[in-house]
């Protein structure tokens, strides 16, 4: 096929660093939709690419300092995950949840509502979206069908807990990865992430409580809460999770008191009080499912890490910067709806969310950034992976998961929406809540 030479204009009119960053962006879409190739490893084809265009060579240095750029963030998901998995060999989550069904189910709305938080749980603390399904998510969807929810509406629940359990604090790795791509520390994000996450997840919880659960059998309920009674342990099983919330709320808000330990050795302790709340519990099996699971995040946090070390490094995150800023308002709020169509929250983060932050740099950083996150967190149910919908699919037993991205459609529409909102209001509203 002949070279078409009129795009020789339009390539020597373009900046070196704009070319470089289309560069890597298509190396890194070729990688993934054309040769089928994990996002971890596209990500780091991508940066090796960069480099070689920008006339760095293969800088070996700059690819390992990059990959341990988010050495926290997945020291933070490891143990997370094998706390996560303690509880759940434990019973505690199990326990939890019929707790909550017990509590709650003569009122179905309140129910609802909780159900909702308690699948954001676990994203809230490990940073993972996929955890709030495999975990909570498969515990509660049995006691939504039994209510009467129809099993597409239980799986897009489920789904859309899921995002919103990956923004809400006090861990949100999307956060990470967007300060880890401005030099801006994970600090003062608690109240910015509530907001952004909890408003739309008691719409989401409400709007599926009065359009899917309509016709709500109380003895049914009661029938499921009898056949289900559980074994029980006392009190003592639940306290590593009192353990780990309450010390990060004491280093957060009683810092000059509570000892910090810092997260990862938070969930490490909190472990290790759950080997002891239940015997038969192996820790080295638990540790190598946890962490089999969490490898492709962790992966994709080691490609995303050498993909913003080699914007700084060619001079590109520069750029990028310097022309945010010149963008005019529709386009800035353009792209910032564009974010959820990326199809992953952390490759949306990283490509896209680290720009806008600078386009917006005339508002609140902190509310700014926790809406991005939201939007790119929303790119885990689209296709072409739509990794949220498969996994909750899983759940109920549907095998078709685009029917659960289109039971989720009114309730993207609204949280983008909410995003959007808050973004156009960003100064405003953190002059009020900060």
């Amino acid at each position: 096929m002949a070279f078409d030479f009129k795009i020789l204009p339009i390539l020597i009119s373009m900046s070196f660093e704009l070319i470089i960053f289309i560069c890597m962006l298509a190396t890194f879409a070729l990688s993934i939709f054309l040769f089928k190739m994990p996002a971890g490893v596209s990500l780091m084809l991508a940066a090796i690419l960069g480099a070689l265009i920008g006339g760095q060579g293969l800088p070996v240095r700059h690819l390992v300092e990059g990959g341990f750029g988010f050495l926290e963030a997945i020291l933070i998901i490891s143990t997370a995950m094998i706390f996560m998995r303690v509880m759940q060999e434990t019973g505690a989550l199990a326990g939890v949840s019929r707790g909550i069904l017990k509590l709650f189910y003569r009122q179905p709305t309140l129910l609802i509502i909780v159900i909702t938080f308690f699948v954001m749980f676990p994203g809230m603390l490990t940073g993972l979206s996929s955890t709030c399904i495999l975990t909570t998510g498969a515990l509660v969807a049995p006691i939504l069908i039994n209510m009467g929810m129809q099993r597409l509406a239980v799986g897009a629940l489920i789904a859309m807990a899921a995002v919103f359990g990956e923004v809400a604090p006090p861990i949100s790795i999307p956060v990470m990865i967007i300060g880890g791509g401005v030099d801006m520390p994970y600090i003062g994000f608690g109240i910015p992430l509530l907001l952004v996450s909890f408003p739309p997840a008691l719409i989401t919880a409400l709007y599926f409580r009065f359009r899917y659960l309509q016709d709500y059998n109380i003895d049914k309920v009661k029938e499921y809460l009898d056949s289900t009674g559980g074994e029980k342990y006392g009190l003592k099983l639940y306290l590593p999770i009192a353990f780990v919330i309450l010390y990060m709320i004491g280093e957060i808000r009683f810092h000059e008191y509570v000892p910090h330990l810092g997260v990862p050795l938070i969930f490490i302790i909190g472990t290790l009080l759950g080997l002891l709340t239940r015997k038969g519990v192996r820790l080295i099996d638990v540790s190598r499912n946890a962490l089999r699971s969490a490898m492709p995040v962790m992966a994709i946090l080691v490609g995303v890490g050498m993909f913003l070390q080699i914007l700084a490094l060619t001079g590109v995150r520069g750029y990028l910067a310097v022309t945010a800023l010149g963008l005019p308002e529709g386009i800035r709020y353009l792209a910032a709806g564009l974010m959820p169509f990326m199809g992953s929250a952390y490759g949306s983060a990283s490509i896209i969310g680290v720009p806008l932050v600078y386009v917006f740099i005339g508002k609140s950083t902190l509310v700014v950034t926790a809406v991005l996150v939201l939007m790119a967190a929303l790119g885990d149910l689209m296709p072409p992976p739509a990794l949220l919908c498969a996994y909750s699919s899983q759940i109920i037993e549907e095998k078709n998961h685009f029917k659960i991205l289109k039971t989720c459609l009114i309730p993207i529409a609204i949280s983008m929406t909410i995003g959007i909102l808050i973004l156009v209001f960003a100064q405003e509203i953190s002059n009020l809540i900060l």
